[in-house]
């Protein structure tokens, strides 16, 4: 690993990075790319923290971070989570205003010289990401989505997840799995027995997850094991490698990890 990947491999959820970290990494390459992770402070079951997007999303952020030349950003901690409002704890911005903040940071990024932002997504709640980077590219500005919905499959694939995407919605198996092995110091008893499916959730926008779920958890979170979370996070890490590659096109797609 490079001196630059074990770095980032030590971040926790604040990087800590000093001001020359950041120039003497921007030195080498033609084109800097910064990753935002953006997770949500929701509920997530009895069993899990309602911080367990942010943390997914770190988690993944650092992969990436460990692996190619990046500037690992702060989290998001607070984004759009209306449709947990039921459960105490939830805290909700408006999709406006994370839309502004997105790209805010963005316009500050693109002031200091980094050219391209991945935002790094740990809450499916967060539809207007999607805007933000379609609306970012038609200006002609640098700017990605992860992962998508394909890189998951391809994870789930490669770590033997069991469940389908849309069983495991959330507080599940993967949410379990990464947490398990990123933060098994969060993770409380009772996920073992947890499971609870609701595949049909096509009024979710109108009545909110309390009409589907009266734990919080919808998928198996049973089926979690931190080998399923390490195996998630390196197949994420791998698939960020095209994305890589079309933010910079003259820097090559080959992971600076050893």
């Amino acid at each position: 690993m490079s001196g630059s990947g074990a770095l980032a491999a030590g971040f926790g959820l604040v990087p800590t990075d000093t001001t020359e970290d950041v120039r003497t990494r921007g030195a080498g390459v033609s084109t800097q790319v910064a990753v935002l992770p953006v997770g949500s402070f929701e509920q997530h079951g009895p069993f899990l923290p309602l911080a367990t997007d942010t943390l997914v999303a770190c988690a993944v952020a650092r992969e990436i971070a460990a692996a190619y030349p990046v500037h690992l950003l702060p989290p998001l901690t607070v984004s759009c989570s209306h449709e947990h409002a039921a459960w105490p704890g939830t805290v909700s911005i408006s999709a406006v205003t994370l839309h502004a903040v997105v790209r805010d940071i963005a316009d500050s990024l693109r002031r200091s010289g980094v050219e391209a932002l991945v935002v790094v997504n740990g809450h499916g709640g967060n539809y207007v990401l999607g805007n933000v980077v379609q609306e970012a590219s038609a200006r002609g500005e640098r700017m990605a989505l992860f992962p998508a919905a394909e890189d998951w499959e391809t994870a789930c694939e490669r770590a033997g997840v069991l469940t389908s995407l849309l069983t495991d919605m959330h507080a599940g198996e993967i949410e379990t799995s990464i947490l398990l092995h990123a933060h098994p110091e969060f993770v409380r008893p009772g996920h073992e027995s947890a499971d609870f499916t609701a595949d049909d959730r096509r009024h979710l926008l109108t009545v909110g997850m309390s009409a589907y779920t009266e734990s919080g958890v919808i998928g198996r979170p049973s089926l979690g094991s931190a080998e399923k979370g390490k195996e998630l996070l390196a197949s994420l890490a791998e698939s960020f490698a095209s994305y890589f590659a079309l933010l910079t096109p003259d820097e090559g797609a080959t992971p600076v990890r050893g």
